[in-house]
């Protein structure tokens, strides 16, 4: 007698897909298939049953502006939750930004706090490095062997170019300790150039935006990283990349055998710099921008072949009223939007409802290839006897219309609204429980759990 029984429903991971009974004990899931019953049993005839979501970037928490303090994002680690769990994602990874004169662990035991107070979903925390002291480069093997196996680094920064050689090493101390690199790859010197370049040319509005971060700016740093990667014999992980070009870069890497991985965010697969043609442009303003059309095509391309490992929402949410301040320009725009509720509905919608993608696919880049990079597989990321009972079951048919006014983030608006999508979660489990039913977020406050991870020194990275 288990907890929970689903019955009926279409199974998929990304080795397999048919009709499956699943059983749920103990937050787990038990049995596939073959006679049980449960003192919960579901009907999931006509459904999709998928493993949650396993989104590995997104910012729940504020972040710091050099100078002016924290600046405070609408969304926390509980509307965020509400947020992932809407959507099908039951697992996320925080970006943790290290302050001024903090060390790494300060500043996740900063944010493991939030976590632990408002969390609804399970989470692994990312450090940020923003001041490689040698101090703080000392900390790298020790987190790793803590269960924080991954860091990220801003390329971006004039903090990256001023101490390129601690940043370098910082890459290396990961690799060796078995941690992964999360590398945000614009190059920092182009971008301020660009922007200087268009504010003195008076074109400081936000339709300039996308000329302020050229694609070359992002290739550039790419083809850095990639070198930085094999300098140095640790895997990288290029968070949203945006274009052809930078995803060529790391498509030669890969040939080469350097561990190099790639994420996209929804916003290069749904939207072309054309949106910066209307009066609230500012709305859309991410790092990198907006490209052309013939980059959302080359993105689509490498998910289905397999170039693009992972979809993530980079979700950085603002209100409305802090996007279109009308006191920024190009190079001060904020950058980022909600996207947690609404990555995998509109990735299904316009992927394997539009036959861009494999239903197998869809799971693998919204779920598996994740955990297996971050540490989190097989018990995240799968449907599979001994994972958690993270399970959504999937409507292919449910039509609905976006809107960002009734969604849990509290950006209030998302760059969709008012488009069509096919597809949405009907009941989402985490961990066995039922959390969200028909869009409706039931789970509680602080039910989410930390996820420690084993370091994995020389690999495997797949």
């Amino acid at each position: 007698m288990y907890d929970l029984v689903v019955r009926g429903g279409t199974v998929v991971t990304t080795g397999a897909e048919g009709v499956c009974d699943v059983g749920v004990h103990d937050g787990r899931i038990a049995q596939l298939g073959g006679p049980m019953q449960g003192r919960q049993e579901i009907d999931a005839r006509g459904l999709y049953v998928l493993p949650g979501g396993v989104d590995v970037h997104v910012h729940l928490t504020s972040p710091v502006a050099p100078g002016s303090g924290v600046e405070v994002r609408p969304d926390d680690f509980y509307t965020g939750s509400l947020a992932a769990l809407a959507g099908g994602i039951t697992t996320v990874g925080n970006m943790t930004f290290q302050r001024s004169g903090e060390r790494l662990q300060d500043a996740l035991d900063r944010d493991l706090a939030a976590a632990r107070q408002d969390a609804a979903v399970d989470y692994i925390l990312h450090p940020v490095l923003t001041d490689p002291t040698p101090v703080v480069l000392e900390e790298i093997p020790r987190l790793a062997a803590a269960g924080h196996t991954s860091l990220k680094v801003f390329m971006v920064t004039e903090q990256f170019d001023a101490q390129i050689d601690a940043y370098v090493e910082a890459i290396r101390l990961a690799g060796a300790a078995g941690m992964l690199t999360l590398v945000h790859c614009e190059d920092g010197a182009l971008v301020r150039c660009a922007g200087r370049a268009l504010l003195a040319a008076d074109r400081g509005a936000a339709r300039f935006y996308p000329d302020s971060r050229p694609v070359w700016s992002e290739s550039a740093a790419v083809e850095r990283a990639v070198a930085i990667a094999r300098a140095v014999a640790a895997p990288l992980y290029v968070v949203h990349l945006s274009s052809a070009a930078a995803l060529d870069a790391c498509r030669r890497a890969r040939a080469d055998g350097v561990p190099v991985f790639v994420e996209t965010r929804p916003m290069y697969l749904h939207l072309t710099r054309a949106a910066f043609d209307a009066p609230d442009a500012a709305k859309v303003a991410g790092a990198p921008p907006l490209r052309d059309a013939a980059d959302v095509r080359a993105l689509w391309a490498g998910l289905a072949g397999g170039d693009v490992q992972c979809v993530c929402s980079d979700h950085a949410p603002w209100t409305l009223a802090q996007k279109l301040d009308p006191a920024l320009d190009v190079t001060t725009l904020r950058q980022g939007v909600a996207d947690l509720e609404t990555l995998r509905p509109m990735l299904f919608s316009e992927g394997v409802r539009a036959g861009r993608l494999s239903l197998s696919r869809f799971v693998d880049v919204t779920a598996t290839a994740a955990a297996k990079l971050f540490g989190l597989y097989p018990r995240k990321g799968t449907v599979a006897v001994g994972s958690d009972a993270d399970l959504v079951l999937w409507d292919p048919a449910r039509r609905w219309v976006v809107d960002g006014a009734r969604m849990y983030s509290r950006a209030g608006y998302t760059p969709y609204d008012g488009r069509e999508v096919l597809g949405a979660p009907r009941l989402v489990f985490s961990r066995g429980e039922l959390v969200a039913a028909d869009g409706q977020v039931t789970a509680a406050r602080g039910r989410g759990r930390w996820l420690a991870r084993a370091a994995r020194p020389g690999g495997p990275w797949t």
